[in-house]
């Protein structure tokens, strides 16, 4: 069994994972590897062949392939070790990892800090509990993704799509685009769970149905799938009787929410957020076992690559700090917590004392409001949604404001012109 040092190993070699290890190598970190189970970089970049990639990051409007080839030449250039095809089995607490590969078989890495970069994982039919049969013709949108852009096959002819997230609405126009006719997306919120851009330029542009607060009722076909019935839910999502129509079609694609995929960070002892799923992190985005950090979707799931990499450059460079000094920064004692109308906010613990960026979500759509973190009132938005992250950026003087021995701090979107 063969034992390697090294200094930072990133796991996952998507757009988290090759801004973090490039960070690492910026910093200062003399040996960082970068696993991947794939037999590429670039995680699912290479099938996203839609625009909307870099226009924060870049300032340039690319695909997903355009946007991960410049990640993917600068790995190369800054002296990244690449380790395709290996498979992480194995994370202990001590920050021992364990992973096989075709060529080296079982290796051990005893690397001095990790960034965690595994991304997440779609939701799937098992998750949702429709009732029916089990036929040919049900999957992900992120499949039916792969299988267009990458393999070259269309799935079916007639499409259903439930869910309205990104994903599900980009794969609405794709097919179109193939000659498929989608017979409706059906989302059961009465708001799109995806961007209002996407919305716009693959549903409406199209003129594709879009049916909100319905859901699929039951799965028709023996072999395969023949047709859904569909049914508008009330405001506790149960199907409202007398409401149900059949769909005939021949696939089913769901785009249903997206999970983090930490089962190694569960190995390794690390606490997460019941509401992310992902880990609990502070401002350098380490996480509870010193020297393990985490970011990108891995973390809490993003609408928009360009802050994938941001954040996943803080841990890239937090974790060649850790491995530098041999031991952690100190860690920030305030306790930041979701208030009125926040789903949930990332990190989860800050100091107080040096520029901090806040990531978050709201709970319901809402309009004119602004977002106040404990006594710091930032400026007012038009309108938020749960679909769009909000990204707030607060310097180190602003925070001098928090009041002196606060230990937690509240962020709550609230009514301009009064609660």
């Amino acid at each position: 069994m063969k034992l390697q040092d090294v200094d930072v190993a990133v796991i996952g070699a998507g757009p988290a994972g090759m801004a973090a290890a490039i960070k690492a190598r910026e910093a200062g970190a003399e040996k960082v590897i970068l696993m991947e189970r794939a037999e590429e970089l670039g995680g699912l970049l290479h099938q996203c062949v839609h625009n909307g990639f870099g226009l924060l990051y870049f300032n340039e409007d690319l695909s997903g392939p355009e946007y991960g080839h410049r990640f993917i030449e600068k790995v190369m250039d800054t002296g990244v070790t690449p380790l395709l095809e290996t498979m992480v089995v194995r994370l202990g607490q001590d920050r021992q990892i364990g992973a096989v590969n075709t060529r080296e078989g079982f290796i051990t890495f005893r690397p001095k800090s990790i960034v965690l970069a595994m991304g997440c994982r779609e939701r799937s039919r098992g998750a949702l509990n429709i009732p029916g049969t089990r036929p040919a013709g049900v999957l992900t949108a992120g499949t039916a993704q792969r299988f267009v852009n990458v393999e070259g096959f269309v799935p079916g002819k007639k499409i259903v799509i439930l869910g309205s997230g990104d994903i599900g609405m980009i794969m609405a126009r794709r097919l179109t685009l193939e000659g498929a006719q989608v017979e409706a997306v059906v989302e059961i919120l009465p708001y799109i769970g995806g961007l209002i851009r996407n919305e716009v330029q693959c549903l409406h542009d199209f003129e594709i149905p879009l049916f909100l607060e319905h859901t699929v009722t039951r799965i028709h076909g023996e072999q395969r799938l023949e047709a859904v019935t569909i049914a508008r839910v009330d405001g506790q999502r149960n199907p409202v009787a007398g409401t149900q129509r059949v769909i005939a079609c021949d696939s089913l694609l769901l785009s249903v929410g997206l999970i983090p995929e930490n089962e190694l960070s569960l190995m390794a002892g690390i606490q997460l957020d019941p509401v992310t799923g992902g880990a609990l992190v502070d401002e350098t985005r380490q996480t509870t076992v010193p020297g393990v950090f985490a970011g990108g979707n891995v973390l809490h799931v993003h609408d928009l690559v360009d802050n994938v990499s941001w954040e996943s450059e803080l841990a890239g460079e937090s974790a060649a700090r850790f491995a530098a000094a041999g031991k952690p920064e100190a860690r920030g004692e305030i306790k930041v917590k979701a208030g009125r109308n926040i789903r949930y906010v990332v990190p989860q613990t800050i100091s107080g004392r040096k520029d901090t960026t806040l990531y978050m979500r709201v709970s319901e759509p809402e309009e004119t409001v602004r977002i106040k973190v404990g006594n710091i009132t930032t400026k007012g938005m038009r309108a938020v949604k749960p679909s769009e992250m909000l990204k707030i950026e607060l310097s180190a003087d602003k925070l001098e404001k928090l009041k002196e021995g606060t230990q937690e701090i509240i962020v709550d979107c609230e009514k301009r012109g009064g609660k």
